[in-house]
């Protein structure tokens, strides 16, 4: 059964302005960091803008630059604390070019930062080439850390989070797809996904295809905002459920809890696809066995073909 659970507050804004005048960096005796040359990965918030941190806010504030994705998302969020910084365009399309001017002044004593339009650089973000090539010429790389929309995603899903792996967007072809899934399918831990709306029912789709149907899973869009909600069921389940509904709005994290713990032996499988033929044509049978087991549905098929053969 599938079942979706909202915001314990819904009336919380998705975005609460807070005042320019930024003291938290004092708080409980601590001073305000002393910035040394290098590149600062300073996450920012994935929705709500009170999930900026005391530090995140002091280094911004400090820094002689601020390398955005988006200059005027970035900008929303200097306007919210108050922050006068030099913001600039980092993305794919510029990256090679701006690199080794920015590497440069950081040699000589720069103090840059780095933040994309949400969450923690360098996760699914262009900027992980910038710190490979900062350390590789000897500068200094310093996290900031805060929000991650994975890490929240995990924590919302349910899902067992002592194991887990985090693999980015999958293809957008349902055959590439199929077979991104197929290659982690044994992976002992709960495997995290970004989608997009329009590409969710397919996906899922795909997943239970490839995974199994019965592996449990989660959606979870908008997070930390107004209309957060977590959906959790089956991959088969979220499927004809998005299916049916629609796409959904929002920035997506995908989750899918690790393999079933029931080992199915090659004996069991054998046992209960003979059965199923009995009664039914291969396909058929071997498509009622891999959704009864939890199984891939090619794998089955391809033993249903196998044992038929085999008289």
């Amino acid at each position: 059964m599938v079942e979706a659970m909202s915001s314990p507050d819904p009336s919380e804004p998705e975005a609460i302005h807070a005042s320019g005048d930024s003291t938290g960096s004092r708080l409980a005796g601590q001073p305000a960091q002393t910035l040394g040359p290098g590149l600062y990965v300073v996450s920012t918030p994935i929705g709500n803008l009170r999930d900026i941190t005391l530090r995140a806010l002091d280094v911004l504030k400090t820094v002689e630059e601020v390398l955005a994705e988006d200059t005027r998302v970035a900008g929303k969020l200097m306007s919210a604390y108050g922050l006068k910084v030099r913001l600039s365009p980092y993305h794919d399309h510029n990256g090679a070019e701006r690199r080794p001017d920015l590497i440069s002044r950081m040699q000589a004593g720069a103090k840059i930062a780095l933040i994309s339009d949400a969450g923690t650089p360098l996760v699914s973000d262009p900027g992980w080439k910038l710190a490979h090539d900062a350390l590789e010429a000897g500068v200094k790389v310093y996290p900031i850390p805060g929000a991650s929309a994975m890490l929240a995603g995990l924590v919302a899903s349910g899902l067992p989070s002592d194991h887990f792996m985090f693999a980015g967007f999958l293809p957008p072809k349902s055959g590439a797809r199929r077979a991104a899934a197929e290659a982690l399918k044994g992976v002992p831990g709960t495997l995290i996904f970004y989608e997009s709306g329009p590409r969710l029912a397919a996906s899922l789709d795909d997943l239970a295809a490839s995974l199994g149907g019965n592996r449990q899973a989660a959606v979870a869009r908008e997070l930390t905002k107004l209309f957060e909600e977590t959906r959790r069921g089956t991959l088969s389940e979220l499927a004809a459920h998005y299916a049916e509904a629609g796409p959904p709005r929002g920035e997506i994290v995908l989750l899918v809890g690790p393999p079933l713990d029931t080992e199915i032996t090659q004996a069991n499988l054998d046992a209960a696809l003979l059965d199923a033929l009995k009664e039914q044509p291969t396909k058929a049978a071997a498509s009622a066995v891999a959704e009864a087991l939890g199984l891939p549905k090619r794998d089955v098929y391809q033993r249903a073909l196998q044992l038929k053969a085999n008289g």
